[in-house]
């Protein structure tokens, strides 16, 4: 099932308000919704790849603290 434009654009509000409000979602931010949006604006092949290092990242940080924490 796919959104329509304005159904995609009223999700991304959605999601920015509750992160501008939620102190939590801020802090683990660090550029990751700005770093989503121009990956979202390159070619397939360069997406694919960025989102991939994203992930790899994102589980390095991850893993990271499940070892502090644990």
């Amino acid at each position: 099932m796919e959104t329509t434009p304005n159904e995609h654009a009223s999700n991304q509000q959605a999601s920015d308000e509750r992160a501008s409000s939620d102190p939590a979602i801020n802090e683990l931010d660090d550029g990751l919704l700005s770093r989503v949006k121009v990956i979202e604006d390159q070619p397939l092949p360069t997406r694919a790849a960025a989102y991939g290092q994203v992930h790899d990242e994102l589980r390095q940080r991850l893993e990271g603290t499940d070892r502090h924490n644990g």
